[in-house]
C-alpha cells in the first residue's frame, strides 16, 4: 500500500505541474509541457476538445487501476483460497459495453463538429495560396495580384541575437489580425504538412491536390510552426514564421512588397510588439 500511495502521489504531482505551467503563445520552450496559448478560434475549439479529452481518460485511467486495486485485494488466494466458477453477468456485459459506447459518442459529437468548423470559411478576406517545396515553403496572395515568395530557414551562422533555431526564415507569411484567411495548400513535389500550433492550422500539402481550411488571428505577433510530415533529408528546415499585423499595418506591407517585388529587393517586415527581432523580407520571384 505505501507503494501504492508513492505512485498515487507522484501521478497526481505530474498532473498537477502539468496544469500549472503556463502554455507560451508563440513558439515551443525547452520542457514545456502545455499546449501554446491559443490565438485563433480554431485553436481554441482543439484546446477545448483535447481537455474534455483529457479529463475522460484521466476518470478512465483512475476507475480501472481503482478497479484493479480492489480486485487484487478482494480475490487474492489468500481470501479465496476456492476460485469461484461462473460463465456471465448479464448486467455487467451490459454496462461495459453501453458506457463505452456513451463514452465514445461524448467525444465523437465535438470532433466532428471540429472538423466541419476547421474545413473552411464561408466568408474569406483574404485567400493564401502554400505551396511545400523539397525543402522551404512558397507563398502566393492571390488577391494582391498574385504577390509571390519563398521562404526559406536562416541558417545557424546567420542567426541574430534572440532569434530561434530552425524556427526563424528569411520571408515570413505577413497576414492581418482579425480576419478570416482561406488556405489553400498544394505541393510541388512530395507530401508535406502546413503545422501551426498556436493558430490550430495543419493541413497536409499534397502533389496534384489543393487542400483548403482557414484561420483568423486573434492578437498580433510571431507564430512559429513546422512541417508536420516526413518529407525527405531536410524535413527538418522547413520551419514556418506567421507575423500578425493589424490590417492598416499589413495594407502598408503590401503596398511595399508590390512596388519591389520585381526588384527583389529587401522589404522590412512589420513590427510587432512580442515578435523577435523582425527579419528582413526579400521578395524574389520564384521560378516554377
Amino acid at each position: 500500500m505505501h507503494v501504492l500511495r508513492r505512485l498515487f502521489a507522484t501521478t497526481l504531482t505530474l498532473v498537477l505541474v502539468a496544469l500549472a505551467v503556463p502554455a507560451m503563445a508563440q513558439a515551443p520552450r525547452n520542457w514545456q509541457l502545455g499546449m501554446q496559448d491559443a490565438a485563433s478560434p480554431v485553436a481554441e475549439r482543439l484546446q477545448s476538445l483535447h481537455d474534455l479529452v483529457f479529463w475522460i481518460i484521466t476518470i478512465i485511467t483512475l476507475f480501472v487501476a481503482a478497479l484493479l486495486v480492489y480486485v487484487m485485494w478482494r480475490f487474492n488466494s489468500r481470501r479465496n483460497p476456492v476460485a469461484s466458477n461462473f460463465s456471465h453477468h448479464t448486467g455487467l456485459e451490459i454496462a461495459w459495453t453501453t458506457i463505452p459506447v456513451l463514452i465514445l459518442v461524448v467525444i465523437a459529437i465535438p470532433s466532428f463538429r471540429l472538423v466541419f468548423f476547421e474545413d473552411r470559411t464561408q466568408a474569406a478576406d483574404l485567400t493564401i495560396k502554400v505551396m511545400g517545396h523539397q525543402w522551404y515553403w512558397e507563398y502566393t496572395y492571390p488577391d494582391s495580384a498574385n504577390l509571390n515568395f519563398r521562404s526559406d530557414y536562416i541558417h545557424d551562422e546567420d542567426l541574430k541575437p534572440g532569434q530561434k533555431r530552425l524556427l526563424e526564415v528569411d520571408n515570413p507569411l505577413v497576414l492581418p489580425v482579425g480576419k478570416n484567411i482561406r488556405i489553400l495548400t498544394n505541393s510541388a513535389d512530395v507530401i508535406h504538412s502546413f503545422f501551426i500550433p498556436a493558430l490550430g492550422v495543419q493541413r497536409y500539402t499534397i502533389p496534384g491536390r489543393t487542400i483548403e481550411t482557414w484561420v483568423r488571428i486573434d492578437r498580433p505577433g510571431t507564430y512559429y510552426g513546422e512541417c508536420n510530415q516526413i518529407c525527405g533529408t531536410n524535413h527538418s528546415y522547413m520551419p514556418i514564421a506567421v507575423v500578425g499585423v493589424p490590417p492598416a499595418d499589413f495594407q502598408a506591407w503590401e503596398k511595399t512588397a508590390k512596388a519591389k517585388f520585381a526588384a527583389g529587393e529587401a522589404i522590412p517586415a512589420p513590427v510587432v510588439a512580442n515578435a523577435a527581432e523582425p527579419t528582413p523580407i526579400r521578395v524574389a520571384q520564384v521560378q516554377p
